[in-house]
C-alpha cells in the first residue's frame, strides 16, 4: 500500500490508497441498488385493514416478508442518504447516483404520507404474525394490512426521531435536485423531531405488535440525538447543535461506548457525526462535550480493528460477528462508519487513537474493505453473500417474491398456506433472482446453510444493503481528494441510461389500421374463491398503449363495480365515487397489469378523456 500526498489548505494530508481491487465494486454497487426495487411496495389488490382514508401505498418491505416496519425503513433511508451525501461523486462516476436518489425518493414519498399530521406518524402496515403464517407474493397477499400509528397519547420517540433523521438527511440529498421537495422534507423533519422530543416514549410500547420483530431495546435517547445531529447537518441551525451539547450526557451520547450500530442502536452513528462536527471546527463552547462524543466514536472504531479495550467478536476468517440472525446488518453498518471516519480523519490530518496505540486512517479503510471482500466471496466457502454477484451465491433465499414464480409468468392465485406447500418447501433454486440482496450470512465459525427455511442466514434486509452503497462507491471510485469535513456539494444528476447499446434511429410502428383507439383494454377473471358463503373473483386488467407516442394525463374511469372489496372489514358498495386509480403517464408501448378482487362478476373499465378526481379508497399495501 503506497501513500498519496495531497495539499489541502496548506496542510499535507495522507490519503490511503488501496491495493488493486479483486472485486468489481462498481458491479456490486449497481446490483446492491437494484435490490431496493425488489423491495418496493406499490399498487396491489386492496387487502385487509382500512386506515381511515390515509393513503399508505408505497415504501419498502423490510426483508423477505410483506410487512412495512417504519423504524428499520427509516433507518434504511437515512443510511442511503448518508451514503449519497458522502460518496455521491463516486456514485456519479459509476453512473448510479440517479438510481440511488430514486431509491431514496421511493422511501421518502411514503414517509411523507405516513406523517399526515405534525403529531401523528404511521409506523407499521401489516403485522408479522399474520404475514409469517402465510407464504404469498405481494400481488396475492390476503393478510392483514392494518396500519398502526403513534400520537401524543401513544408516543414513539425512537420511531419519530429516526424518521426525522431520514427526512433531514434526504433534504440534503434533494437540495440541489428538487429544492421544493427538499423544503417539504425538512418541514416534516422539524415537526417529527418536535413530536419525538415533546412526547417521549418507546414506539413499541404503543405499537406493541412490533415488539416481536423490531423491539426498541436501546430506547429512544439515541434517536433523539441522532435526529438532532441530522437536523444540524441539514440546517446549520444552532438550536440542534445546542441540543447535542446540552443533552449529550443526559441522553447517553457521551457515555455509551458501543460495539454495535444498526436500526436499533444509533449511538456510534451520532458519535461519528459529532466527531466530524468537532474536527470541522464547529464545537465552539461545546468542544469539551463533543470530545467525549469523539472518544466513544473512536472506541467503536478501535473495537472494529481489534485494537481497543473491548473488541468486536470476529469469525475465524475475520468477519465481524454479533449474532446468528442476520449478522450481516452489523457488518455493513460498522464498515460504513469505519469508511467515513477514515476519510474524516484523513481530511483533518489526524490518526485514530486506540488503547493499543495510534493507527492511520488507511487501516480503518482496509478493515472496511476486508469486510466487503468477505461479503463478495473472499471467505472460506468462497461464497458471495450478495445474490447475483460472482458465481457462487445463495440460491434459496428466504424471500416470498423471490421464491414464488413471477406473476407475469403465472398469475394463478397463490393461497396463504398453499404458498408454503408449493413454493417454500421446494428444494430448488428460486425462480426469481433477487439481484443485489445481502443475506444474513454465516455463523460464528464461517458456516452457512443455503436453505430457504434457514431464515437466520438466508433472509435479506434493506438495512443490510443501505450502508453498503457508500462503501462500494468509495472502494470503486477511490478518494476524490475532496475534504470530507466541508459542506456537501453533490454533482448534477445525469440522465439514467436505460439501454447500453448505441443509439439508433427510432423505428415508428404505426397503430393497426383497424383500430382508431390508441388504448387497448382487456380483462379476465384469473381465479375465484369462497369466503363466508360469498364468492370472490380475482380480475386481471391489462391496459396497452398501442400508439407510437407517449401518452400523458391518461385517466381511467372504473364503473359497474359492485359488491364488497376483498379484505375490507365491512361490505362497501364500490362506485365511481369510492375508487381512485389515476395513471399519470404511460410510456410508449408500456403495459400495466392492475389486478382487482371483488365479489360479483360485473366489472368494466371505461376510458374518458377528462374526468374529475374521485375521493380515494384507503389502501395500505
Amino acid at each position: 500500500m503506497s501513500p498519496l500526498f495531497l495539499v489541502v489548505g496548506g496542510v499535507f494530508a495522507l490519503l490511503p490508497v488501496l491495493t488493486a481491487a479483486t472485486h468489481d465494486y462498481g458491479e456490486a454497487l449497481s446490483k446492491s441498488i437494484l435490490f431496493f426495487e425488489a423491495q418496493r411496495s406499490g399498487y396491489l389488490p386492496p387487502p385487509k385493514g382500512c386506515n381511515g382514508g390515509v393513503d399508505l401505498v408505497g415504501g419498502y418491505y423490510d426483508a423477505g416478508d410483506n410487512v412495512k416496519f417504519g423504524l428499520p425503513m427509516s433507518f434504511t433511508i437515512t443510511m442511503m442518504c448518508w451514503s449519497i451525501i458522502e460518496y455521491g461523486g463516486q456514485m456519479d462516476g459509476s453512473g448510479e447516483l440517479g438510481n440511488a436518489v430514486d431509491a431514496v425518493k421511493w422511501g421518502t414519498d411514503y414517509l411523507i404520507k405516513a406523517h399526515p399530521q405534525p403529531y401523528v406518524l404511521y409506523g407499521e402496515v401489516g403485522d408479522g404474525n399474520t404475514d409469517h403464517y402465510c407464504w404469498q407474493r405481494p400481488e396475492d397477499m390476503t393478510t392483514s394490512r392494518a396500519a398502526y400509528k403513534i400520537d401524543p397519547s401513544h408516543p414513539g420517540s425512537d420511531l419519530a426521531g429516526e424518521t426525522a433523521a431520514a427526512m433531514a438527511a434526504a433534504s440534503i440529498v434533494f437540495r440541489r435536485y428538487n429544492p421544493s421537495y427538499s423544503a417539504e422534507l425538512l418541514k416534516h423533519a422539524y415537526e417529527l423531531f418536535d413530536f419525538a422530543d415533546k412526547y417521549r416514549g418507546k414506539y413499541d410500547s404503543s405499537i406493541t405488535i412490533a415488539q416481536k420483530y423490531y423491539r426498541s431495546v436501546s430506547g429512544y435517547a439515541d434517536e433523539l440525538l441522532w435526529a438532532a445531529a441530522w437536523l444540524y447537518k441539514a440546517t446549520n441551525d444552532e438550536y440542534y447543535l445546542d441540543y447535542l451539547g446540552n443533552n449529550g450526557d443526559a441522553l447517553g451520547g457521551t457515555g455509551w461506548a458501543m460495539t454495535e450500530f444498526g436500526w436499533d442502536v444509533k449511538y456510534p452513528g451520532v458519535q461519528t457525526m459529532v466527531a466530524k462536527f468537532l474536527m470541522a471546527g464547529k464545537g465552539g463552547k461545546y468542544a469539551a462535550v463533543f470530545e467525549k462524543y469523539q472518544e466513544k466514536a473512536e472506541f467503536f472504531m478501535c473495537s472494529c480493528l481489534g485494537k481497543g479495550s473491548l473488541n468486536a467478536q470476529k469469525t475465524p476468517a475475520g468477519l465481524i460477528f454479533r449474532q446468528r440472525w442476520n449478522n450481516m446488518q452489523f457488518v455493513t453498518s460498522a464498515s460504513f462508519l469505519a469508511t467515513v471516519y477514515s476519510d474524516y480523519l484523513t481530511s483533518a490530518g489526524k490518526s485514530l487513537s486506540c488503547a493499543n496505540g495510534d493507527f492511520s486512517p488507511s487501516e480503518l479503510l482496509s478493515f472496511a474493505k476486508s469486510q466487503v471482500d468477505y461479503i463478495l466471496g473472499d471467505n472460506p466457502r468462497a461464497t458471495s453473500y450478495m445474490v447475483g454477484y460472482g458465481h457462487n451465491y445463495p440460491q434459496q433465499v428466504h424471500h416470498r417474491a423471490s421464491s414464488i414464480v413471477s406473476y407475469k409468468v403465472n398469475p394463478s392465485f397463490v393461497s396463504c398456506r398453499g404458498g408454503y406447500a408449493t413454493w417454500f418447501n421446494r428444494k430448488a433454486s428460486d425462480p426469481n433472482l433477487l439481484t443485489g440482496a445481502i443475506v444474513g450470512g454465516p455463523d460464528a465459525y464461517d458456516n452457512f446453510a443455503d436453505q430457504r427455511d434457514n431464515y437466520e442466514q438466508t433472509e435479506p434486509a434493506t438495512y443490510n444493503n443501505a450502508p453498503l452503497l457508500g462503501i462500494l462507491a468509495r472502494l470503486h471510485g477511490g478518494h476524490s481528494g475532496y475534504n470530507q469535513l466541508l459542506p456537501v456539494e453533490l454533482p448534477a444528476l445525469k440522465p439514467i441510461a436505460t439501454d447500453p447499446k448505441p443509439a439508433t434511429k427510432p423505428v415508428v410502428n404505426p397503430a393497426p389500421a383497424s383500430s382508431t383507439n390508441p388504448i387497448a383494454i382487456s380483462q379476465k377473471v384469473t381465479s375465484s374463491w369462497v369466503h363466508n358463503a360469498e364468492t370472490y373473483y380475482r380480475y386481471s386488467t391489462t391496459i396497452t398503449n398501442r400508439s407510437s407516442k407517449n401518452l400523458k394525463n391518461l385517466k381511467l374511469y372504473i364503473s359497474k363495480l359492485y359488491g364488497p372489496l376483498w379484505g375490507l372489514t365491512s361490505p362497501v358498495t364500490l362506485t365511481s365515487s369510492t375508487m381512485d386509480q389515476l395513471f399519470a403517464c404511460w410510456k410508449k408501448h408500456r403495459v400495466c397489469v392492475y389486478p382487482l378482487s371483488l365479489s360479483g362478476r360485473r366489472l368494466s373499465f371505461k376510458l374518458h378523456s377528462c374526468i374529475e378526481r374521485f375521493s380515494s379508497v384507503c389502501i395500505g399495501l
